[in-house]
């Protein structure tokens, strides 16, 4: 019996010493540049914003600029609606307020990269602004419902 359980304690202790360490799970760094004094409005999730942004690469060349185009990107926050990095790093904000988020490619475009434009395991920087909250949403209307009466048109 003590032979056995030494051999148990024995094997446990091999199997604990040869798991991995736990890695951390990557996370957006956040710097607010600017932040206005009133704040009556903070984005929250299924929050509709509108956001201008500079989106830049590790080397600091630009990507993708709304300022350029003279139109804020409108998304829905938390929905899955852009990257992961932004639904994470974007929640908080008072509109007029700019930001500036280092994500980690497993919140950006992953090891695919995109379309050509984001290579695989790219680090991208944003800097940020929330132009407005249009409104809040019902997380609901993302949600698929049988509906009686489509059947009958």
């Amino acid at each position: 019996m003590l032979r056995t359980l030494v051999t148990v304690l024995a094997l446990a202790s091999a199997v604990m010493g040869a798991q991995k360490p736990k890695t951390k799970e990557p996370r957006v760094k956040i710097t607010v540049d600017h932040k206005p004094e009133d704040c009556p409005v903070r984005s929250r999730q299924n929050d509709m914003l509108a956001m201008h942004y500079v989106g830049k690469f590790k080397d600091g060349s630009v990507f993708d600029n709304s300022y350029d185009r003279n139109m804020p990107l409108e998304f829905t926050l938390g929905t899955g609606m852009v990257i992961k990095g932004w639904d994470e790093g974007l929640k908080d904000m008072c509109v007029g307020e700019k930001r500036t988020l280092f994500i980690p490619y497993q919140m950006a475009y992953g090891e695919g990269g995109f379309a050509g434009r984001i290579p695989p395991k790219a680090d991208l920087t944003f800097e940020v602004e929330l132009v407005d909250v249009i409104g809040r949403r019902d997380p609901k209307q993302y949600e698929y419902k049988d509906d009686p009466k489509h059947d009958e048109l």
